[in-house]
């Protein structure tokens, strides 16, 4: 059972891993792939590790250290889904641009929209095209994270919400930012710019 202690220490130093690196770590101890998958269970059972998804966890010692850094989050964020950039309502609140709840770290990925819900928080991915793929910036700190610019998360929140801007005229959209209650006027006038040019390709006049 010492071995099994020691691959969990050796864990909890980790961000996140993959059940490769488990396997790797487990090989170092002398432990079979198939003792390392029942080791995988038996910390699953027993909260050590969480599963944020399949073959990719992050010990609960870990997590719980690190948890109030809103930069690990952000970080699992672009890990468990990539290419991705976190955007929307998660973003417009880490630049203090809305009061709303945040209920889960949401992201724009070129892959398909999928939700992963985890011990470690929810994670929403929405699928984006290739060209609006664009405008997000690697923030640089303990954790480092990619996240849209405040014009960009903004845009990705209205072209969701819009179902890509169909059919909606630009005073729609000053409105819904209103009723949404997002500080766009706390946003910089450069950002705010952006905002409505790229707004302003997708609609109808």
């Amino acid at each position: 059972m010492k071995s099994k202690k020691n691959l969990l220490e050796q864990l909890k130093s980790l961000p996140h891993f993959s059940k490769n690196t488990v396997c790797q770590l487990g090989k170092q101890l002398g432990l079979k792939d198939s003792t390392v998958e029942t080791y995988i269970s038996r910390f699953l059972k027993y909260k050590e590790i969480y599963r944020l998804k399949n073959g990719l966890y992050v010990s609960a010692d870990f997590f719980d250290k690190n948890r109030n850094d809103i930069s690990f989050p952000f970080y699992l964020a672009n890990i468990i889904r990539t290419p991705s950039y976190v955007s929307s309502w998660t973003a417009l609140q880490y630049y203090n641009l809305t009061t709303e709840a945040i209920r889960s770290i949401t992201s724009v990925t070129l892959k398909v929209t999928r939700d992963y819900e985890t011990k470690a928080g929810t994670f929403s991915y929405q699928s984006i095209k290739k060209d609006l793929f664009s405008d997000h910036s690697l923030i640089k700190g303990k954790f480092d994270f990619f996240i849209a610019s405040p014009s960009k998360a903004l845009f990705d929140l209205m072209y969701f919400r819009t179902n890509q801007f169909r059919g909606i005229k630009l005073e729609a959209i000053k409105e819904m930012i209103e009723e949404l209650r997002i500080d766009i006027d706390e946003m910089s006038e450069e950002e705010q710019k952006k905002f409505y040019e790229t707004v302003k390709k997708y609609l109808y006049e």
